[in-house]
């Protein structure tokens, strides 16, 4: 049943509609009498906390050969930490979404079953070496959390399927990790846990475009073996067919309708040998 390729990028887009909500935070940093001495766009990469924390811990001397590589505060670094099935979101499994082939041939149909839910967990940390720092941050982020923020995203480019995509903005903690004398540096860490409401899909598949639909109708012939074949009780057909025949789904077109009425059939039966239907 595997085997099938296919690759919609669907975790990856979610990664970077992520992403891009926090790039273009800022701070500002004023002297005393309040004018502005220094505005920094807070740097935003994807990797672990942890990472971030080891790299800040080998140069936690502000005075050494070792200072001038250390990291830049402030900063700030977002992971993917879960996934979790989300029975309440689910839909009909077998409702399809259809839409005309991109290529040349409009006789193609491509379709495609209705996404599985999943939660995308999300930990987005701050690093920060003063508070006003950290707080100028989670500041420009917290009121568009009430508590959810929608983004929309390009799901499935060859469906042209679209989606609003709500993030959940689920805890805020933060945590000191000052240690030793004056001359070590300080590190203020914010972390912000969010849930992405997001959908996985599934393969795409082409089938030709039903242009002739057919519709009979039958009369029941009664009880006891029925010795003719094929058109035993048989007494009415409809073809549907498209005008013009050769209309793409996304046209605007009519429908032709051809109706055929049958004589009702003679039927004879092994018991009775009566020729007269029910």
């Amino acid at each position: 049943m595997f085997g099938q390729h296919f690759y919609h990028k669907s975790i990856r887009n979610t990664v970077i509609a992520f992403g891009t909500i926090f790039n273009n935070i800022n701070i500002r940093r004023l002297d005393s009498s309040g004018n502005p001495l220094q505005k920094i766009r807070v740097p935003l990469s994807y990797a672990p906390k942890e990472k971030f924390i080891a790299r800040l811990d080998q140069n936690a001397n502000l005075t050494g050969d070792d200072s001038s590589v250390a990291i830049t505060l402030p900063r700030m670094s977002f992971d993917v930490t879960g996934y979790a099935y989300d029975p309440s979101r689910k839909l009909n499994k077998n409702q399809k979404i259809t839409k005309v082939t991109t290529n040349a041939d409009t006789t193609k149909m491509n379709s495609q079953y209705t996404p599985v839910p999943y939660n995308v967990n999300f930990t987005l940390s701050v690093y920060v070496a003063n508070s006003d720092d950290g707080l100028q941050i989670i500041e420009q982020i917290m009121p568009y959390f009430t508590p959810d923020y929608t983004v929309t995203i390009n799901t499935v480019p060859d469906m042209g399927d679209k989606r609003d995509i709500p993030i959940v903005l689920t805890s805020v903690s933060q945590e000191d990790t000052y240690e030793g004398d004056m001359t070590t540096r300080q590190v203020l860490t914010y972390t912000l846990e969010f849930t992405m409401k997001n959908y996985i899909y599934g393969p795409v598949r082409s089938s030709e475009i039903i242009r002739t639909v057919k519709a009979r109708t039958y009369i029941e012939s009664g009880e006891g073996e029925i010795t003719t074949q094929d058109i035993d009780g048989k007494v009415g057909e409809v073809i549907i067919t498209p005008n013009p025949s050769d209309a793409d789904p996304d046209e605007t077109f009519t429908y032709n309708e051809d109706v055929d009425f049958f004589d009702p059939p003679t039927v004879t039966y092994a018991d009775d040998k009566s020729s007269d239907p029910k």
